[in-house]
């Protein structure tokens, strides 16, 4: 009733056990471990207080022996310590590397873009639910050919977009003040290598199928890794294309391939429920990124094309006619 007196909740004898930190010992202060007394504990606790980096000859017993909840107290109030430090093994040495070959000419070269070069991004979501069964069907009948990654269709969706928007397909001598405009497609793959980043170049992407560009995307990949690229493997691209596959995350700000004007960044594909009309269904989204020199290429365009080529990707009948 509403009116009945308030009574103090009783213990429960779940909360009153021996090892809670409520239970109070019947008689008397409890021995303390110490110098000059044992210290009891069971092995789970003496185990626990070393994987924790924890004295036991610090924790006061609320008993006559250390218990879990006397090591909790510890740790949580009485320690000032925390919890075991956050370096699970010794600490390394200092070391001083130097940045030369390789290294030196790509940090060179990134500086040089950032500061040279006024960036903007931008991004849009894919659902490339029909491409990735596409993807699945021409794989699962390709014979002795390469297995198919979303990048070789992800150029020939490029390389079909390009002609439309030729601001993007070009190379930019800030010095000279002038613009060129490429009609073939010499695509870089940025590729990451044990030496550091390398772009080794697609020539002419524009002329091969899918199943040439797999070819190749591995043969230059390859190459890269192994140092058997050449010079003119690692260079004149006009465009670049940059994924960290499997690790692409939600979305990426490249940094341009100076003097390229643009980059481009497919990220993870990931899958999530999305509408289609009044129904919920499992689709497989993916963000695709672009970033723009800002002085050859104004938002629209840059977002446009990234439109377009959304279009070829979503359909992906469209990739294969003509």
């Amino acid at each position: 009733a509403l009116d009945a007196p308030v009574e103090e909740p009783a213990i429960t004898p779940q909360l009153a056990k021996a090892d809670s930190p409520l239970h109070q010992p019947a008689a008397g202060p409890p021995p303390r471990a110490g110098e000059d007394s044992p210290i009891l504990a069971s092995p789970a606790v003496r185990a626990r207080a070393r994987e924790l980096g924890v004295d036991l000859a610090l924790v006061k017993p609320n008993g006559d022996h250390i218990r879990h909840t006397d090591l909790d107290a510890y740790l949580l109030y009485g320690s000032g310590q925390g919890y075991r430090p956050a370096g699970r093994v010794a600490p390394r040495a200092d070391e001083q590397v130097k940045v030369i070959g390789m290294r030196r000419r790509i940090a060179e070269n990134m500086a040089a873009s950032k500061r040279h070069i006024p960036h903007f991004t931008y991004v849009e979501e894919i659902d490339v639910t029909a491409l990735e069964e596409a993807r699945a069907q021409l794989n699962a009948h390709r014979g002795d050919r390469p297995k198919l990654t979303m990048l070789p269709l992800l150029i020939v969706a490029i390389c079909r977009t390009l002609p439309d928007f030729p601001m993007l397909n070009a190379r930019y001598d800030d010095e000279a003040g002038v613009v060129t405009r490429h009609g073939a497609v010499h695509l870089g793959m940025a590729t990451q290598t044990d030496a550091g980043l390398m772009v080794p170049v697609i020539r002419d992407a524009q002329d091969r199928n899918v199943w040439q560009l797999a070819t190749e995307i591995r043969r230059l990949a390859d190459a890269a890794r192994s140092g058997k690229a050449t010079s003119a493997e690692l260079s004149g691209s006009t465009l670049t294309l940059t994924s960290l596959g499997p690790l692409g995350g939600i979305a990426t700000t490249p940094v341009i391939n100076r003097p390229e004007v643009a980059i481009i960044g497919p990220n993870r594909v990931i899958e999530r429920p999305m509408f289609r009309g009044k129904e919920i269904v499992a689709a497989k989204l993916m963000n695709l990124s672009i970033s723009c020199d800002h002085r050859v290429v104004d938002g629209w365009d840059a977002a446009s094309f990234v439109q377009a080529v959304r279009k070829l990707l979503e359909t992906p009948v469209l990739l294969f006619e003509g």
